[in-house]
């Protein structure tokens, strides 16, 4: 029997804790969205790299947080 995909936790079954489970959905969530730039204020960052961020409007990247700056 096949199991429905829920999120980005889906394939994990029941492992793991529904706890844990939902703070992994909301630290990608945080990751995939756009983020505000330190230099220019414009939400226009996005992930390049492990800790590392690239900003789309003023062209700039620098280093930050893993999954947010």
């Amino acid at each position: 029997m096949a199991t429905k995909k829920m999120s980005f936790t889906g394939g994990f079954g029941s492992r793991y804790g529904a706890p844990l489970r939902q703070k992994l959905i909301n630290a990608i969530k945080k990751q995939k969205t756009w983020q505000k730039c330190p230099h220019c204020s414009k939400n226009r960052v996005k992930k390049v790299a492990y800790g590392i961020w690239h900003c789309r409007a003023c062209n700039t990247k620098f280093a930050g947080r893993a999954y947010e700056i």
